[in-house]
């Protein structure tokens, strides 16, 4: 079922209160297809939906619900549904809700919660969102080393329902420091007798709940992990990061990446206030203004002799244009290979070489086809070589600075997806201007 035959549907079941219905439809339909279904809904429509649902459904809707409309559908509900909803949600969810909303919401909520889950979530919030604190569950299976697979199973069966994963067992001993791990098929298969000691794997992976959630995501899927444990100083396990959390975490870095390299918030959107995506984009367009006024003084320096070869005027973009495509290619390549922690300056900065090299061969076929095309329309063959060594030094120095600047930048604590399109750009446009321009000036008498 399309999005719009969902939303037909809901709003048909809405107008007849027919509560039955939209059960079954849950029971058919992803929770969060039909959470992206209610958008378009007017409040009234919203407050009659939410009426008809089973609190199991509320918190899936809840649970698969956008930021913005978590915040709504909890507002028409009220702190006393809501507190019945949150008894049926994670508390990682639960922690990213309350921390969108108002310190009184928050803390009202938080001292309407029973004492556990208040605490467990007030734990949550001390982390920074993006770090594997402020993404992980405290609801897995920690067991006693000396514990048989009987008891095991017992164990499992008693908490199991109340988990996020149930298939990795974590195992702790006397002191609750985590030292292992089993898997649940090995629990089913080993002997009664035997203990978690005697199966559990010690080699066993964990981050800090310092860890910020790209390297986590990493980790996770280098090692092809289905839960990694967070733990503190002592050792103790304060919860896990599913599977799910770190795809949400590589989705969410790389649209953030990828609206950074075009200097857009990662908050913004389409739909966004007026007010807001002028605020965050005006500063970027500044910045992209004093670049441009760069190369246009570039460009300035060499007026007189465009003057003279009025053809240089038509020659001179595709230049820069090539230099920034080139160098756009690379830092691509960097930025993707700095995010996954394959390279790192200190070590592979020699690999700039390669770039060089990359960037003499590209530049000498496309200099070549654009400058046989210059020599063919203005009849001149020095306007054609001229444009050939420019275009195969801008590509040079397109992937010198497209390999180096996100290196340097990550280096410094920065951020390579923010910045190193602008000093990239500027780089290639004042460059490729420089060059071409001054090739023309030195070969002015051959060109006039």
């Amino acid at each position: 079922m399309n999005l719009t035959e969902l939303k037909e549907l809901l709003i048909t079941f809405i107008e007849n209160h027919n509560a039955e219905k939209l059960h079954e439809l849950f029971a058919s339909e992803y929770a969060i297809d039909i959470a992206a279904a209610l958008s378009d809904f007017e409040d009234n429509e919203l407050t009659i939906f939410l009426s008809l649902l089973t609190l199991e459904d509320l918190a899936s809707i809840i649970e698969e619900a956008d930021e913005s409309m978590q915040l709504k559908l909890i507002d028409i509900l009220g702190l006393s549904k809501t507190i019945q909803v949150f008894s049926l949600m994670s508390t990682d969810d639960i922690a990213d809700i309350l921390g969108a909303i108002s310190i009184h919401e928050k803390k009202e909520l938080l001292n309407l919660m029973k004492e556990r889950d208040s605490r467990e979530v007030q734990m949550l919030l001390g982390f920074a969102p993006d770090t594997a604190g402020g993404i992980m569950t405290t609801q897995y299976i920690a067991l006693r080393q000396n514990l048989s697979m009987k008891d095991a199973l017992q164990k499992i069966k008693e908490i199991g329902p109340k988990t996020e994963v149930i298939e990795t067992i974590f195992i702790i001993n006397n002191k609750n420091e985590l030292i292992g791990s089993v898997d649940l098929r090995d629990i089913l298969i080993s002997p009664d007798e035997n203990t978690l000691a005697d199966i559990m794997d010690e080699n066993i992976l964990t981050v800090s709940p310092e860890t910020d959630q790209e390297e986590v995501s990493l980790i996770v899927s280098k090692y092809d992990l289905k839960a990694l444990p967070v733990i503190n100083r002592k050792k103790a396990l304060l919860g896990i990061i599913t599977t799910d959390d770190v795809i949400d975490v590589i989705v969410e870095e790389q649209t953030e990446d990828l609206l950074m390299l075009s200097g857009v918030s990662k908050d913004e959107k389409v739909g966004s206030k007026l007010s807001v995506s002028i605020t965050r984009r005006l500063p970027w367009l500044f910045i992209n203004l004093i670049t441009a006024f760069l190369a246009s003084f570039t460009v300035g320096l060499f007026e007189d002799v465009i003057v003279q070869v009025v053809a240089l005027a038509a020659a001179m973009p595709i230049v820069a244009g090539m230099g920034g495509n080139a160098g756009s290619q690379t830092l691509s390549i960097v930025i993707r290979s700095i995010a996954l922690g394959e390279v790192d300056i200190r070590k592979d900065w020699k690999y700039v070489l390669n770039e060089i090299a990359l960037g003499f061969i590209n530049g000498s076929a496309t200099g070549f086809i654009t400058g046989l095309i210059l020599f063919l329309k203005y009849n001149n063959l020095y306007l054609g070589f001229i444009i050939f060594a420019a275009m195969i030094g801008n590509l040079i120095i397109a992937g010198f600075f497209g390999f180096l600047i996100p290196l340097i930048l990550k280096k410094f604590k920065l951020d390579p997806a923010v910045s190193s399109s602008i000093f990239l750009t500027t780089a290639t446009d004042v460059g490729g201007f420089f060059l071409f321009l001054g090739l023309a000036k030195l070969f002015l008498p051959q060109l006039v």
